[in-house]
């Protein structure tokens, strides 16, 4: 069975670059039935926090990406040191003493050479009774997987066929000094034992991915299929890194875009495939396929989820919104007509309260001093209520032939005189609405 993970840190708000992995993963397993687990990565006790583990939830739960199962690497503590213990069994995990700085200067010293900066493997020089000193001297030393200097491929599901020489690569650092386990252990033991087949993830990870099937293959585990997903940029190429303050999901939710929008965009940007609105996860998964995406950086301007949102929206039966437009005070009798005639001029929902207020409130009119002998003589002409679909254009019409205005000259006036407004709905629409709610008693 195909099962994936989206697997976050609670170290703060998810935004679109984890969504972005969160919803290929969601996909795959989707699309053939399988199994998504998330999986919180709280192995880091001084970072992680309880508030972004319930913020990580109520965001996916927005979206509609439903989780399989829940886990917690903090609750699986000890299946890492049991492997931990395996892996130290087999001569393949070794306690090193180096300091930050020690290591540091190791790197220059390598790079002045013309050498590439890699973990020189001194601790396994070290014999018994050196490590006790050390041990006394600095506390516990962190543990290194040991590399076999051999290639490491695989067949990527984005990059294609992937090699890289683990003699270039340090031997992975697994288990801090001070006995926190890190993600890299973390997670294979996670992948192996959850029985993972597909992980997605950033691009950032492949020398991560080199260095874990070893330590799969070292635990005796399968390795599941990997697709190393583009980078998100700014729509200029920029570093998104910059930006990730105003594009938390929870900061798009507040300014109105819509889940569908976000899926849609984000289910097909970067790939081979244009982008198309689907309204249901289920049209999303049917349409996706990760080999359609490449390698390039992939730009993202969040300008493109508000059309997206305008046309999911222009597109929502009645039924959805009834509570919504009953919430913002509109009668019962007057809510699907007031819908009818807002939702075509809706970028988001919040909108409505803005043409709810129009409605009920009226506004003021926006008249040019150059247009006022004209809207004062269409005044006079326009015909007692009520209103019906026909009212607009036969006023219009007996304004054209009053004064010989035509075209923008003869509706933009008279539009902003209504409605202080130069754009909005079909006036032809909007006029009966507007008496009939001013008639209510």
């Amino acid at each position: 069975m195909t099962t994936t993970r989206f697997a976050p840190s609670p170290t703060g708000y998810l935004h679109v670059g984890n969504l972005r992995t969160a919803l290929m993963n969601h996909l795959i397993a989707r699309k053939a039935g399988g199994t998504f687990i998330l999986r919180i990565d709280d192995t880091d006790p001084e970072r992680s926090k309880e508030e972004y583990v319930e913020a990580i939830k109520e965001d996916l739960a927005w979206l509609g990406l439903d989780w399989d199962r829940l886990e917690r690497q903090s609750a699986r503590l000890d299946r890492y040191e049991a492997a931990a213990e395996r892996l130290r069994g087999m001569g393949r995990l070794y306690e090193c003493f180096e300091t930050p700085t020690e290591l540091d200067l190791k790197r220059k010293k390598q790079l002045n050479m013309g050498r590439p900066p890699v973990y020189d493997r001194a601790a396994l020089a070290l014999s018994e009774e050196e490590k006790a000193r050390l041990r006394a001297e600095r506390g516990a030393g962190h543990w290194r997987f040991k590399l076999l200097h051999e290639r490491i491929e695989w067949e990527d599901g984005i990059l294609g066929p992937l090699s890289i020489d683990a003699a270039s690569v340090s031997d992975p650092v697994l288990i801090r000094g001070d006995g926190q386990v890190l993600y890299t252990l973390a997670s294979v033991v996670d992948d192996t034992e959850m029985g993972v087949t597909d992980v997605v993830r950033g691009s950032d990870h492949v020398t991560n991915t080199a260095t874990q099937i070893q330590i799969m293959e070292a635990l005796g585990g399968e390795v599941p299929r990997f697709a190393h997903h583009s980078l998100l940029t700014g729509p200029q190429g920029e570093a998104l890194s910059k930006r990730l303050g105003t594009l938390a999901l929870r900061d798009l939710r507040a300014a109105g875009v819509e889940p569908a929008a976000l899926l849609s965009l984000l289910a097909r940007l970067g790939s081979a495939d244009a982008v198309e609105l689907r309204g249901d996860l289920d049209a999303i998964a049917a349409g996706f396929d990760i080999s359609r995406f490449g390698a390039a950086p992939t730009k993202f301007d969040v300008e493109d989820l508000y059309p997206l949102t305008a046309r999911y929206l222009h597109g929502l039966p009645f039924e959805t919104v009834r509570e919504e437009i009953a919430a913002l005070g509109v009668p019962d009798d007057l809510a699907e007509q007031f819908w009818a005639v807002a939702r075509e001029n809706i970028s988001t929902r919040k909108e409505l309260a803005d043409w709810w207020a129009l409605c009920r409130d009226g506004a003021e009119p926006d008249i040019a001093p150059e247009d006022a002998e004209f809207v004062a003589e269409a005044m006079e002409l326009l015909p007692p209520p009520p209103y019906t679909a026909e009212s607009w254009g036969a006023w219009t019409a007996a304004v054209k032939e009053k004064t010989g205005r035509k075209g923008k000259a003869l509706f933009m006036p008279l539009r902003k005189a209504l409605t202080g407004r130069a754009r909005g709905p079909e006036m032809a629409d909007l006029m009966p609405l507007l008496q009939t709610v001013r008639d209510k008693p």
